[in-house]
């Protein structure tokens, strides 16, 4: 009978924390802490039962009952009411909030705020990754952008009034900041808001009485691909955004890597040539956005056009753009399959290069050049294996699929 109870134990304690991986939310917890009390209970009758080997039986027979009793009251409630205590008196974002978090599971809702310097999107979503409600409002960076999360507060608390729902059931705020951001939520200046140096998370927090996690933009748009976009199903993911100019960010392992510095991630700025004479945006010369970035492909397209003598639509075009150059390829002109097979090949060189330190599973590719759709992903794949290190020919090549509201998906990733 003790071995059985040992057994008991054993098996309702590992039950217990199997309890706690599927089911998240206090439901979880319930019964996880409803099984750990069976486990308790059998631990410490087995405990009264060995005892009972050398003392008088009928006193320890009732002793066992007693702290079985006790055991499993214990070990039914003390963890939740445990838990939810420390929340309440440390606050959401404690750092015993978030282990209690890391052990109990999810709650039910979470935000996600992607700043941005014209507008905030906010996502109100389920914890599974499903958007309930999303909106936007103009991003007020008037006095050093000093009503920011004042606004961004606002509209988390007036919409948790709308919907009734409760403080205690949301998971926290993710936040996306067009800047660098510190592990412990420091934000090291944004420009585009007039931002200085400050904690956004610690101020966030005052504001809402919530857990918040901030990251740079770039890198939760990454995190959203791949937790519900381009790259859903991997965990090593690389995300390419062709814009204006360059950007990107790296998933390891469902984690972004920032880097010490706050640079892991800026795609844009791998050195391609080093006899470029035109400067990029960040002063210096020749990195990957000079050329693969919208405005790198018409700068490549005008330096061609001017010795060009064959005919080509390129030259009927006044104000020349990306989509016309792809347009134009995808129709057949021989001088635009010329640019994007250039324009391919140098982001494949790039991709094969970053395919040698970050090993991604996939490379997702996202931002208004990518538009151009599988024209754009079949030409860089061609050049990729071409050019990539053996072992990584067969990295997958993708295109993202959330669009703008990658950050918030990404915003919401931040705070499992």
């Amino acid at each position: 009978l003790r071995q059985y109870t040992v057994a008991a134990s054993i098996l309702s304690a590992a039950a217990g924390y199997g309890v706690l991986l599927v089911l998240p939310g206090m439901a979880g917890v319930y019964i996880a802490s409803a099984l750990c009390g069976v486990s308790l209970s059998c631990f410490m009758a087995g405990a009264s039962m060995q005892i009972s080997i050398s003392v008088e039986p009928n006193a320890v027979a009732k002793a066992s009952g007693v702290f079985s009793i006790i055991g499993g009251i214990g070990g039914l409630i003390a963890p939740a009411v445990l838990g939810n205590a420390a929340a309440l008196l440390l606050g959401e974002n404690s750092a015993v909030n978030q282990f209690r978090v890391a052990c109990f599971g999810m709650k039910q809702y979470g935000f996600g705020v992607d700043i941005g310097g014209t507008t905030c999107k906010i996502g109100v979503f389920d914890m599974s990754g499903t958007v309930l409600e999303k909106w936007e409002i103009k991003t007020n960076t008037e006095n050093g952008g000093a009503s920011i999360l004042d606004d961004v507060a606002a509209e988390v608390l007036g919409k948790l009034r709308e919907k009734g729902i409760k403080k205690e059931d949301v998971q926290g705020i993710g936040l996306g900041v067009p800047g660098p951001v510190g592990s412990d939520g420091t934000v090291y200046k944004c420009v585009n808001l007039g931002w200085d140096i400050f904690n956004v998370e610690t101020e966030l927090y005052k504001k809402t009485g919530l857990l918040v996690k901030a990251g740079n933009d770039a890198n939760v748009a990454a995190l959203g691909e791949m937790w519900q976009g381009g790259g859903k199903g991997h965990e090593d993911v690389v995300m390419i955004t062709l814009g204006t100019g360059v950007g990107g960010g790296i998933i390891i392992g469902g984690r972004i890597v920032a880097g010490h510095h706050g640079a892991g991630g800026e795609i844009g700025h791998i050195l391609m040539r080093e006899d470029e004479t035109q400067t990029c945006g960040c002063g210096k010369k020749g990195h990957l956005e000079q050329y693969a970035s919208a405005t790198g492909i018409v700068r490549m397209a005008q330096e061609k056009l001017s010795g060009e003598t064959r005919e080509t639509k390129l030259n009927d075009i006044r104000s020349l753009t990306a989509k016309d150059i792809f347009d134009a390829a995808k129709e057949g002109d021989t001088v635009a399959l010329e640019l994007t097979d250039q324009l391919c090949g140098i982001l494949a060189t790039a991709m094969s290069s970053i395919s040698c330190v970050a090993d991604p599973e996939i490379f997702v590719v996202g931002g208004g050049v990518s538009k151009a759709g599988a024209f754009l992903i079949e030409g860089i794949k061609k050049h990729f294996v071409e050019k990539a290190f053996h072992a990584s020919e067969g990295t997958e090549i993708a295109l993202a699929t959330l669009g703008n509201d990658a950050g918030m998906y990404g915003c919401v990733r931040l705070l499992f």
